[in-house]
């Protein structure tokens, strides 16, 4: 599962509103892979595009993301995978944000966290095509 989170450049085949991701940087450090990337997000009309530093901390099982810039104020997210069997794992994923524009919260705010509600059921469908679900 952490291959899969960490394939942000994969995130428009199956991530809600994200319609584009970019890399602009990659830093590999180790086991530590720096990824600076920038991400549009669209519905409907209207189309955001934000950077963020992505830190993918594989002897932690921990991705990081820093916002750098774009429509919000804050964005934070977060990563942590916990193996709970020879073939599965538990994920923790937490997200907090805030739009700089009051209008832009108003237009986009119940629609993002409709779609962030969204997130863990695609990233649930897309490892079991990308790994194939086993019968119970």
């Amino acid at each position: 599962m952490f291959d899969l989170v960490a394939d942000v450049e994969k995130y428009p085949q199956f991530v809600p509103l994200c319609d584009t991701m970019k890399i602009k940087s990659r830093t590999d450090k180790g086991d530590v892979t720096v990824i600076v990337a920038a991400m549009t997000v669209a519905y409907k009309l209207i189309h955001q595009t934000f950077t963020s530093r992505v830190t993918l901390d594989r002897p932690n099982l921990k991705i990081m993301v820093e916002y750098l810039d774009g429509p919000f104020s804050r964005l934070q997210n977060r990563w942590t995978f916990h193996a709970s069997g020879e073939e599965a794992c538990t994920v923790e994923f937490f997200i907090d944000y805030e739009f700089k524009s009051r209008t832009l919260a108003m237009l986009m705010g119940a629609m993002f966290d409709t779609a962030f509600r969204k997130f863990a059921a695609a990233f649930e469908k897309r490892a079991d095509e990308v790994y194939g679900r086993k019968p119970a």
